[in-house]
């Protein structure tokens, strides 16, 4: 074995170890995720490479650690079953709001599990018992043995929808032969944008293709959206949603609605990214002062308060029907914003912040095309938002803008899917 060889094998050796000594950190974190959100302790086991039953082996692997991978994974899904009707998909996570996600899209014979700690031993069990013919890592979930299992059993590993920012290219340069290897040994990359292509090739990947992002290919359910809308049409004041708040935004938000001239006419309405969260927003906007509604108490319609709080999983389209502009959640603090593809195509505009590496290209193009504005901090934003809400003509511009941004960039799952049979050999 040449030197080439033999350091990465060294690398893989040492983060091998590493990783078997942090297990029993990993328990202790699932218990105490799993005070908060109970799906972290179930079926427990099988983060360490154990499951139960049978299965027949040659499913579709696809891994999607958490929500908005879910969530992109759920259009790849679509678009396979259109292509192949008869395939059947076995389905990974990382995360308890993944997981829940992922059973909506699961069909009959279709399978879900945990992914497994990365050790070889749990690895070699995971492979062993499902078998699958091929496996999709959703976005950015690339671990080196994983890969080292699928390469030695010859089952393809794609990376599909992959998204790379300057800050994951720089951290994985640390340990740049390893990620070398790695990230050189996957079947298929597939990007979302040029610029990600660029940085996966500095880590050693081969990048096939740039397909774009698949949840400009998301259709936001049109029961949702016009219930929404009914409900906005019954206002006389414009609705300002803060859209995947994340901990630390909340607490500046509430502050300004408390001290800020001028807000008092708006309704603002609060979605929290993360569902374990709900609860603890209630109490931060009561602590403030503000009268709160949830989501999960109205009947038919909004209740009357100052602010309401949605407070409930899988109506994104119900809120942006809703809503007349978005803050993007994220984008506050350095958290990278979250997804703003799902707003446009509901044609809410929105206002971010300047902390959007998540979802760099898809920003600039959004405000480009006249469906975004970008503000240098929370109470910008939030002047911006109502301004923009207030305005008639701007706001009507705002959603054609938004409507005609989405519908701009779609196509990139049925390219996603076609490139995954192929690799199949389907």
């Amino acid at each position: 074995m040449g030197e080439r060889e033999a350091a990465p094998m060294m690398l893989r050796r040492l983060y091998t170890f590493a990783m078997i000594g942090a297990q029993p950190l990993l328990r202790r974190k699932l218990r105490r995720r799993g005070r908060a959100e109970p799906g972290y302790l179930e079926h427990i086991d099988e983060r360490f490479g154990r499951y139960a039953g049978s299965v027949e082996p040659g499913a579709l692997w696809i891994h999607a650690v958490s929500l908005g991978e879910t969530r992109a994974a759920a259009i790849l899904v679509e678009q396979l079953r259109k292509l192949q009707p008869d395939i059947r998909i076995l389905l990974t996570h990382g995360t308890a709001t993944g997981r829940a996600e992922g059973e909506r899209i699961l069909r009959k014979g279709d399978m879900q599990a945990w992914l497994p700690w990365d050790v070889p031993k749990a690895v070699h069990g995971f492979l062993n018992h499902f078998r699958p013919r091929a496996g999709v890592l959703m976005e950015t979930e690339v671990w080196p043995n994983l890969v080292a299992g699928c390469k030695a059993r010859d089952i393809p590993l794609a990376l599909a929808n992959a998204r790379f920012s300057e800050k994951s290219m720089k951290q994985t340069l640390r340990l740049a032969r390893l990620a070398r290897q790695t990230y050189g040994t996957l079947a298929a990359v597939w990007a979302q944008t040029d610029a990600d292509a660029q940085r996966l090739a500095q880590v050693g990947a081969t990048v096939k293709h740039v397909f774009g992002n698949l949840k400009f290919d998301a259709t936001p359910d049109p029961v949702q959206l016009e219930r929404g809308r009914e409900w906005r049409d019954t206002l006389d004041r414009p609705v300002v949603m803060f859209a995947s708040s994340r901990e630390g935004e909340e607490e500046a938000f509430f502050q300004l609605l408390q001290s800020e001239d001028g807000l008092e006419g708006v309704q603002w309405l609060v979605v929290p990214r993360h569902p374990q969260r709900f609860e603890e927003v209630v109490q931060l906007a009561e602590l403030h002062g503000l009268t709160v509604s949830r989501r999960t108490d109205w009947p038919d319609a909004p209740e009357d308060a100052q602010v309401w709080i949605g407070d409930s999983l899988g109506e994104m389209a119900l809120y942006y029907g809703l809503a007349d502009v978005a803050l993007l959640g994220g984008s506050f603090a350095k958290l990278g914003g979250q997804n703003l593809i799902e707003a446009a195509a509901c044609g809410c505009p929105v206002v971010m912040g300047p902390h959007t590496f998540n979802f760099a290209e898809a920003a600039e193009l959004s405000l480009a095309a006249g469906a975004a504005q970008r503000v240098p901090d929370m109470r910008e934003g939030v002047l911006a938002a109502v301004a923009w809400a207030s305005d008639i003509e701007r706001q009507l511009a705002g959603h054609r803008a938004a409507l005609g941004f989405a519908a701009a960039h779609q196509g990139a799952a049925r390219r996603t899917a076609e490139a995954l049979l192929a690799l199949v050999g389907r």
